[in-house]
């Protein structure tokens, strides 16, 4: 029988304080945008567009952009059946299942809500995992879809998305354009919202890809809580990192733009200092499972 696990306050805590700390520096960056008393309406209005499509249409982006092909229930029996057990555990609809063709192993989920999730897996990823390490990675890709992490990422990244918007505009053609003296009044104005932005996109950047580093812990969690398992999703981390040096040089690079998504980022060469990756490093999820399994084995 599975024990049950304690919820984890610590992760809570720091998850709620990075969630805190984001809607406090954002919330500053619409107070100095205000008053600048220039019109943003139609940036924001933009960038609003771009992330409602984002949201909306997210899996089938991602889906196009890795090449992955969605498989019925005929095509690929054991691994929807899986998928159908797992969400019922989790207690999601069950989301549509893709597999993509290459040899780099890894999964990922996407979609706005539980009921218009993907799960895909790659075909790197069903040849080198055992039945138990496959369970194990998919159901911490069912806890993404539980925890709607699609929605949370997107909703917490769009001030961020607008102050690079207005980084970039501002580098190209904002205060650059003021020229005449007449005009110096508005050009500190702009100067200010620039280095404002520029301060808001930087410091969101490290507080978002902290919140994904948690969420990716939470899954974890979600993963051990669905398979009884933790010490099955450890196999399958190492399997897939050690596997990841061996997949050519091109096909990383070509799944680096999605690592947000992967259950292991995809990274070529040396690997990336935490605070700037959206995964936390494979060394503090081995130990946090080792964790895991210990409280679940009672000790």
């Amino acid at each position: 029988m599975r024990r049950q696990l304690k919820p984890d306050r610590g992760l809570q805590a720091r998850m709620f304080l990075t969630m805190f700390l984001l809607a406090a520096l954002y919330l500053f960056f619409g107070v100095v945008l205000w008053q600048a008393g220039v019109g943003y309406t139609g940036v924001a209005l933009i960038v609003g567009l771009m992330l409602v499509a984002q949201y909306y249409f997210s899996d089938q982006l991602v889906l196009w952009s890795m090449g992955a092909k969605e498989v019925s229930p005929r095509e690929a029996p054991e691994l929807h059946a899986l998928v159908e057990r797992l969400a019922a555990l989790a207690d999601v609809p069950k989301p549509r299942v893709a597999i993509v063709d290459t040899p780099l192993p890894n999964a990922f989920a996407t979609g706005r809500s539980p009921s218009h999730a993907v799960v895909a897996v790659t075909t790197g990823l069903l040849e080198r995992l055992n039945p138990p390490e496959l369970e194990a990675v998919l159901a911490h890709e069912l806890s993404h879809i539980r925890h709607r992490d699609m929605a949370v990422m997107t909703i917490a990244s769009f001030f961020a998305t607008v102050a690079s918007f207005l980084v970039q505009q501002f580098y190209y053609w904002g205060f650059w354009g003021y020229g005449d003296r007449e005009d110096r009044d508005n050009r500190g104005g702009a100067m200010v919202v620039y280095l404002v932005s520029l301060v808001v996109w930087i410091l969101s950047y490290f507080l978002i890809n902290a919140l994904s580093r948690y969420r990716e812990f939470a899954a974890d969690r979600g993963s051990a809580l669905l398979t009884g398992a933790p010490g099955q999703l450890a196999s399958a981390l190492i399997k897939i990192s050690g596997l990841m040096q061996r997949i050519p040089t091109r096909d990383l690079r070509q799944a680096e733009a999605l690592n947000a998504f992967f259950i292991v980022p995809a990274l070529s060469g040396e690997s990336l200092l935490e605070l700037f990756s959206t995964h936390p490093s494979l060394e503090r999820r081995l130990a946090y499972l080792r964790e895991l399994e210990r409280e679940m084995e009672g000790h």
